[in-house]
């Protein structure tokens, strides 16, 4: 005799809600990892920096080195600090060079945006666009500062 399973359609509906809480309460939408990311440009508190389209800060992590992710190394790190990542040419809004834009390999062939060498990520408290306060905290054995458009670290 065949078993057939059947599952509640509220089962289902609670694991898909509890999916869609659990990224929303990450501070970070989900739409950073869709096919070509674009990098844009916002004035904030410290100058202009770099930042997603939807205008969330973009930052680098002093432990980098050129073209590295040092992040995904340590315990911990890449689930605070995510990596900004694509899945096609990374894009260049106004104000951005379209020719320091560029990506890096990460494990398991996902593809991290990079500016003039310098890995971006995103902060996952972060709650809104342009936000500023978490620039030159130190986490995670470095420091983690926002981007100008030139490719220099704004602290």
């Amino acid at each position: 005799m065949k078993r057939t399973h059947i599952f509640p359609a509220c089962v289902l509906a609670v694991a898909a809600s509890a999916a869609t809480i659990a990224s929303a309460h990450s501070g970070v939408p989900a739409a950073h990892a869709s096919r070509a990311t674009k990098v844009a440009l916002r004035h904030t508190r410290l100058g202009n920096i770099l930042v997603t389209a939807s205008g969330f800060t973009l930052y680098e992590f002093t432990r980098d080195h050129a073209n590295r992710n040092s992040c995904v190394k340590i315990s911990g790190c890449s689930t605070t600090w995510p990596a900004l990542k694509t899945s096609g040419k990374p894009t260049a809004g106004s104000g951005v060079r379209a020719s320091l834009l560029s990506t890096i390999t990460l494990p398991r062939g996902v593809k991290q945006v990079t500016y003039a060498g310098h890995a971006l990520y995103l902060y996952s408290g972060d709650s809104g666009p342009a936000e500023t306060y978490y620039v030159g905290v130190s986490a995670f054995g470095g420091k983690w500062y926002a981007i100008n458009s030139a490719g220099h670290t704004v602290k």
